[in-house]
């Protein structure tokens, strides 16, 4: 073997080990446009600040108008910011919606809320017409993220009850039977996130939905944060997936800030996701209440590029 040929094999099994070693980087990372802006040019310019090729939604926020769920919003509106979002070379890469996040009829939440019986009756009659309309709900997201041009919808699995398992069977026929229907003909995905006022909640309980609906066209949305408290989310959460039906990833601001107390490890957590061959992206909902959600959202995002740098 020649000197030359010798460099250039060397070369080549420095860049192979390179990228056996990790497929991260910066077109993998994502984040939820008004959990990063004040209004969607703001969300743009934080994109574009820190090399994001992808953004996810959930609200439309903007100066003096109300704010509003993607999906709920007029069809030339959701166009205009898919085109706008398409010239800045931003891809949507998921559509979070808060569908079938509310007390289904005929369940009873764990934690009963202080209200009158006139206001009890109102929200009764709210979520069951949200529970009756769920259908077209679900049709109307599913149009929001063809426009978008994007392929995954979140949903959720009703508010968390006393016993989270005897929801199960009524879960699985709704989401995996019902809707799934619908999911299939439109080729686009329903991932159920982990919540922590939903019936599922940790991963355990993730797992044990997915056994009980072998549709393709539900996956999975893992927040790890949202089970803190509930289960040591990494790496025994996480070790129970199926992760084959991982198709998103979110991580919270207390969950990446490196002064925050909750701090888990997003380094080892994204190793796990490469060697168990997570091709999805993380995406960032920052989720701070304080009045420092924008300065939370940059300090949480540089800590997100900084280990996805040393991976």
């Amino acid at each position: 073997m020649t000197r030359r040929e010798l460099l250039a094999a060397g070369a080549a099994c420095a860049t192979s080990t390179l990228w056996a070693r990790s497929h991260w980087d910066k077109s993998r990372i994502s984040a939820i446009t008004d959990e990063i802006g004040n209004t969607t040019d703001d969300a743009i310019a934080f994109a574009h600040q820190y090399g994001l090729t992808a953004v996810e939604i959930r609200d439309r926020r903007e100066k003096d108008k109300p704010r509003r769920e993607y999906f709920q919003l007029p069809e030339a509106e959701i166009k205009a910011d898919a085109m706008r979002f398409q010239k800045e070379g931003l891809k949507v890469s998921f559509v979070n919606t808060g569908l079938l996040k509310y007390t289904w009829p005929g369940m009873v939440p764990a934690r009963q809320r202080t209200e009158t019986p006139e206001a009890k009756e109102k929200r009764l009659a709210a979520e069951k017409a949200r529970w009756e309309n769920r259908a077209e709900d679900v049709k109307k997201a599913i149009r929001c993220a063809h426009i978008m041009g994007c392929d995954k919808v979140r949903v959720f699995t009703g508010t968390r009850v006393n016993d989270p398992p005897s929801t199960f069977a009524r879960i699985a026929e709704t989401i995996g039977s019902e809707l799934a229907a619908i999911a299939e003909k439109e080729k686009v995905y329903l991932l159920i996130e982990n919540e922590g006022s939903q019936n599922i909640c940790t991963s355990q309980e993730l797992a044990d939905i997915m056994k009980m609906i072998p549709s393709k066209w539900v996956g999975m949305n893992w927040d790890p944060y949202n089970a803190v408290g509930k289960e040591n989310c990494f790496p025994d959460g996480y070790s129970v997936l199926p992760k084959k039906r991982l198709m998103n990833v979110q991580v919270k601001g207390k969950g990446i800030m490196p002064a925050s107390p909750d701090k888990e490890d997003w380094k080892s957590i994204m190793q796990a996701l490469d060697k168990d061959g997570y091709k999805g992206r993380i995406g960032l909902e920052t989720h701070i209440f304080d009045g420092t959600l924008i300065q939370a959202a940059h300090v949480s995002m540089e800590e997100i590029m900084r280990i996805v740098g040393e991976v």
